[in-house]
């Protein structure tokens, strides 16, 4: 047995110069960031959520996925936070039970620790750690960098797995050999890709070009007749595994930690279906728990519709007639008015009669209502069945009126009938189910099927939502969709025992659960395609204005001084990122041409380097811009620093570039130097004009800020003593 030999020594290598950057990337984002202890900007918008989590009470979050939301709760778990606090106003003051730094350390530090992410990138890609310390100076004093950092703010938390994700990737391809450990580096790139996106959406962007890059290289890989068949099918799957697999299952794991932890019943059930509702605690779930679960000939219920545009509603009655003339002249039924109602109310009940019979009770054993039966519904306070004719809605003219019928004795019948038809049925003969069973009603006489039209009535109407009889109702519409939210099996005959009947609450102590995946589809459904609306807001901005920063937003103002926070880039920055975008262009587009003649100015590897560092830089300014051209959502000039991120890191590799295959003369060389020394000197003289305007401090006169405003577009506000 052979000993180990003593001392063991370990060797540790240390990059002093991207340890140096690191500590100065944590400098000047931490540097008292519980500066100002007011809420800043979005942090009213993110605060609210965060409360929420604290008290584990559901909400949805249309605008992005929920990790980004976790991470912020992580840290107001760690420092503390009870969740009270009223997210009422931008400039709010905060409590003495808030920790403000526990809030923002967390995109503080994964602000900083971009700073070295991109140092390793330009190295990673091929540059000189010249190229790279440059990249750094330019990110470490980019003002609306630093901003977006210090807040509760999720910009920063992305574009750090942004990073991280391409560097991963790169360091994984650009290995000489396949080792098992380099797997790893796939892995971490997976993983940034899954958090990026569960950040923010935009997150996909840049994993659509991830994925694109990993597939020219393994579309060259299985090309490469050195590897036998055996490992390239080993390497395609691994990178499907991690890019693809990883991905899509973390992504979901997001959902079920959020599921998980908000389980109380919240401010957002409502845009959810009955069934997710009950699953939660409180609310709804007080109500539903232990309902009768098969809807049976006599049963009292309150039928829900499908859709939640423009709210979710209660098909409703009310002892009032449609007007016997609307405003532009056309006739009703003057009938009693059916609409759906936003509220729950005692007036939402209904009663599910079989045609063939008087009573209005359950029978023991209860009859089941099934796919394909016929009914009546008669509203459970007034006494009027359902009715619906050839008199044209009050709103949709192209549609049936629904009324309460009554007989008014001139040559208008009854036209009550109704057949269930259950949508999401199993079987012909399935049982209509409460809460689980997605059901049309359709009229029997005239096939129009019972729908909510979207449209609200006049005042004589309430303001009510306007339910008709769609005759060209086709395929799948989840306003013609109804579902059994509350129910009770019917024990009263007479009216007046029913009416007190109506209005006392049903309990029990059953509970029935949605699965996992049922919520989560749901969910990323609402997610999808519930928008709020979209307004105008003062500091919203189009893509445009972005590239040469021509306007700001001012994230928070001092209530008595001139003291503020502006998110406003370091104009030479943006300068020298644009002007550095169109050179590479230039450069590239001459190589391409030149090369097409066959004329080599540089070597392959120099040539394919100078691709490389165009797809991860120019691509991922590209994908993280253009598409906001076609979204038609409140845009901000935040949106745009992922973009202006990797346009920044393109700065460095176009000056390597000029300054070794470009320049041949040390004269040359020696004047471009000088001119990025002064370049270098001038970022630093514009983050140190502004970083008043960056930290909130200090607090400048009004003739100080007006001499920072260098664009006639910059809202920089003023406050006259």
């Amino acid at each position: 047995m052979q000993c180990v030999k003593l001392p063991i020594s370990v060797r540790v290598e240390i990059n002093l110069l991207l340890l140096a950057v690191t500590v100065l990337a944590l400098v000047t984002r931490l540097y008292d960031i519980h500066f100002p202890r007011a809420v800043v900007f979005d942090e009213v918008y993110y605060g609210q959520f965060l409360s929420l989590y604290m008290k584990q009470v559901f909400f949805i979050d249309e605008s992005g996925p929920p990790f980004g939301h976790m991470v912020l709760a992580l840290g107001a778990y760690l420092g503390g936070f009870d969740g009270n606090f009223f997210w009422n106003r931008i400039g709010a003051e905060y409590t003495s039970n808030v920790p403000v730094w526990s809030f923002r350390v967390i995109p503080a530090l994964a602000g900083s620790f971009c700073i070295p992410l991109a140092y390793l990138l330009v190295v990673e890609l091929g540059y000189s750690h010249f190229s790279a310390l440059g990249a750094c100076v330019i990110l470490l004093i980019e003002n609306s960098l630093i901003v977006q950092s210090r807040f509760m703010l999720l910009e920063s938390v992305l574009i750090f797995f942004l990073l991280l994700a391409v560097l991963s990737y790169l360091h994984f391809h650009k290995a000489r050999n396949f080792k098992y450990a380099l797997w790893f580096w796939l892995m971490i790139s997976g993983v940034s890709c899954a958090c990026g996106i569960g950040v923010k959406y935009m997150g996909m962007f840049t994993y659509f070009l991830l994925l694109g890059l990993t597939a020219v290289h393994t579309w060259q890989l299985i090309g490469d007749r050195t590897l036998s068949y055996g490992k390239v099918v080993v390497q395609v799957l691994v990178r499907f595994l991690a890019l693809v697999v990883l991905p899509v299952i973390m992504y979901i794991g997001f959902f079920y930690v959020h599921l998980t932890l908000l389980y109380r019943s919240g401010p957002h059930d409502q845009m959810m279906s009955s069934a997710f509702q009950a699953s939660l605690e409180g609310g709804l779930a007080r109500i539903t728990q232990g309902q009768p679960l098969d809807v049976a000939f006599g049963s009292q219920v309150t039928l829900r519709t499908m859709s939640s545009k423009p709210v979710p509603c209660w098909l409703h009655s009310h002892k009032v007639n449609y007007p016997i003339r609307y405003e532009n002249g056309r006739g009703s039924s003057h009938q009693q008015q059916v609409t759906c109602y936003p509220f729950k109310d005692v007036n939402n009940w209904w009663i599910i009669k079989d045609p063939g019979r008087h009573s209005l009770v359950v029978s023991s054993p209860p009859r089941p209502v099934r796919h394909g039966d016929i009914i009546q519904l008669l509203h459970g306070m007034t006494s009027r069945y359902l009715n619906t004719h050839d008199v044209a809605a009050p709103m949709s003219p192209h549609s049936q009126e629904v009324s309460g019928y009554i007989d008014f004795n001139v040559s208008m019948p009854a036209q009550n009938l109704w057949r269930v038809d259950i949508v999401n049925r199993e079987s012909d003969r399935e049982i209509w189910k409460t809460i689980l069973s997605e059901v049309q009603l359709v009229h029997v006489n005239t096939s129009a099927v019972l729908k909510l039209s979207g449209a609200s009535l006049p005042e004589w109407g309430f303001k009510q939502l306007e339910v008709v009889g769609d005759k060209i109702y086709k395929g799948y519409q989840q306003s013609g969709m109804w579902n059994v939210e509350e129910h009770r099996y019917g024990r009263s005959q007479e009216q007046k025992e029913r009416e007190l009947e109506l209005k006392s609450p049903t309990h029990s102590d059953i509970k029935r659960n949605l699965t996992f995946m049922a919520k989560f589809l749901e969910l990323q459904w609402k997610m999808l395609t519930v928008k709020n609306e979209e307004s105008e807001h003062k500091y919203c901005s189009s893509p445009l204005e972005w590239i040469t920063m021509d306007t700001n937003i001012a994230y928070w103002l001092h209530p008595s001084s001139n003291a503020q926070i502006q998110l406003i880039g370091n104009i030479v920055n943006w300068t020298i990122a644009n002007l550095a975008l169109v050179v590479y262009c230039l450069m590239f587009l001459t190589y391409l041409l030149r090369r097409r003649r066959k004329v080599e100015d540089i070597s392959q590897d120099s040539w394919e380097q100078l691709v490389l560092a165009g797809v991860v830089c120019f691509g991922g300014w590209a994908v993280n811009y253009l598409p906001f051209f076609l979204m038609e959502k409140t845009l901000f000039l935040y949106h745009y620093l992922p973009a202006l991120t990797f346009k920044i890191l393109q700065i460095p590799i176009v000056v390597e570039h000029l300054y070794i295959h470009v320049l041949k003369s040390p004269a040359q060389r020696k004047a471009f130097g000088g001119v990025i020394l002064a370049v270098l000197c001038s970022v630093y003289v514009s983050y140190h004009n502004l970083s008043p305007l960056t930290y909130g401090q200090p607090a400048l006169s009004s003739d100080e800020l007006a001499a920072l405003r260098w664009r006639e577009s910059w809202d920089i506000l003023l406050r006259k003593r």
